[in-house]
């Protein structure tokens, strides 16, 4: 098995993200709102699961050891550096979680939930108990569920399938191009950063992290075909998860229309 296996095997499940009902239902300000504080969870994990596989995969203890190989250090460290202290619309370094959280603010959503959330992730010292008491659609709970089980499995190789696999490049270019169709016509609603943090997300996903991870994959599974199996089974899993939530922020957009 090889890469181009695994893209062939989970290409219907990445269609059934690409082509979700969910985005036709995306029309007002407060419907984006609902994605938005959704969503953010996935952008959240998506920062543990890459801090995740620097710690198996390259040395961040002290004293510093040559560990694995070099070229997955290179691969995991530069995207360390985009994701963790990129240049947001502003000039200022920061991660794409806290750029996410600025474009939210500027839009008018609610940070709280999730602010709340990983606070009570530092008080309990236990994400699992945290997820389970977290305030959010039982889909999210899954969705960080199992993220979690996979670090907590701590297979390097499995652990980037989920990174790869069940990331933002499954947010269509359309979903920008419904943003800037927003910002035309409710221009009360700034939504510059949130414009710039997809449009930067997904152009580094598909012209640079992308390939790095799709690399990193063939490098740590090599000819071990019992490794090629878990990461197509983890890949299929995490899309399945990333449908779930979809799937859950569909169902609540659904049920806000049915009450007005």
């Amino acid at each position: 098995m090889n890469i181009r296996e695994i893209n062939r095997s989970i290409q219907p499940l990445k269609d059934q993200l690409l082509q979700h009902s969910l985005y036709e239902k995306v029309r007002t300000i407060d419907d984006l709102h609902c994605f938005l504080e959704n969503h953010v969870y996935a952008v959240w994990d998506f920062m543990s699961l890459l801090k995740a596989l620097q710690q198996k995969l390259t040395c961040t203890t002290t004293p510093w050891l040559p560990i694995g190989n070099p070229e997955i250090r290179y691969l995991i460290n530069e995207i360390v550096v985009a994701e963790e202290t990129d240049l947001a619309l502003d000039g200022r370094r920061m991660s794409h979680y806290e750029m996410y959280l600025d474009a939210m603010i500027q839009c008018g959503a609610n940070v709280l939930p999730v602010q709340q959330f990983l606070t009570a992730i530092q008080k309990t010292q236990n994400i699992f108990v945290s997820i389970n008491h977290a305030d959010v659609h039982p889909n999210v709970r899954a969705f960080l569920d199992f993220t979690f089980r996979i670090i907590e499995e701590g297979k390097p190789h499995q652990i980037a399938a989920a990174f790869t696999f069940g990331r933002e490049d499954l947010i269509p270019n359309m979903f920008t191009e419904i943003l800037k169709r927003f910002q035309q016509n409710f221009p009360e609603t700034d939504l510059s950063n949130l414009i710039y943090y997809f449009e930067r997300h997904i152009a580094l996903d598909g012209d640079e992290h992308g390939p790095m991870a799709m690399q990193m994959i063939t490098e740590l599974c090599e000819d071990d075909t019992s490794k090629w199996n878990e990461v197509l089974e983890v890949s299929q899993q995490a899309l399945e998860k990333r449908i779930g939530l979809w799937n859950a922020i569909e169902a609540q957009l659904i049920q806000k229309a049915e009450l007005v």
